[in-house]
């Protein structure tokens, strides 16, 4: 197996998703198919949606603006916004949905990401920290679907770094 998402934890109190994932892969790939949009595009929905970028400047200050397409062709835009990013080891960024011109909702929850990537022999762990503005923002995210989305996302990235 590829990859095995070994804790999935969400902290109400904190307003905080953890999640821990492991990849029978290199780290400098694992860090690519995170970091770089012909590879994010080809993991990070779920399936049957697929991911359209739209541009994406990964450097500290830049975003990666992107659409989820359902398979009837609705896109739902969302955007990552670059905060701070340690080469191969870590990056933050401040996840938010927009319109087709990056513009923020700010009608729908928003969320501070933190994503820490470790070799670890022949594995590259992931350690990936989701912080909400509050309990009911990190509540409407799971409403909508965020656990079982992003498990399958992760599940499509084992699958994409199995193939070599």
């Amino acid at each position: 197996m590829s990859q095995s998402v070994s804790n999935f934890s969400i902290n109400k109190e904190d307003s905080i998703v953890t999640v821990n994932s492991a990849f029978a892969a290199p780290l400098e790939k694992v860090w690519a198919s995170w970091t770089q949009s012909k590879l994010l595009d080809q993991w990070w929905a779920p399936q049957p949606y697929r991911i359209e970028t739209k541009a994406m400047d990964f450097s500290i200050g830049g975003f990666w603006l992107y659409a989820m397409v359902s398979p009837e062709n609705e896109k739902h835009w969302s955007r990552e916004d670059y905060e701070a990013i340690d080469e191969l080891k870590s990056y933050s960024f401040l996840d938010s949905f927009c319109d087709e011109e990056g513009k923020v909702d700010n009608e729908l929850p928003r969320s501070f990401w933190t994503n820490t990537f470790t070799k670890d022999g022949d594995q590259t762990l992931v350690n990936i920290v989701i912080k909400h503005d509050n309990p009911e923002d990190l509540q409407k995210t799971l409403d909508m679907g965020f656990k079982d989305g992003f498990t399958a996302g992760l599940e499509n990235l084992g699958a994409l770094l199995a193939k070599g």
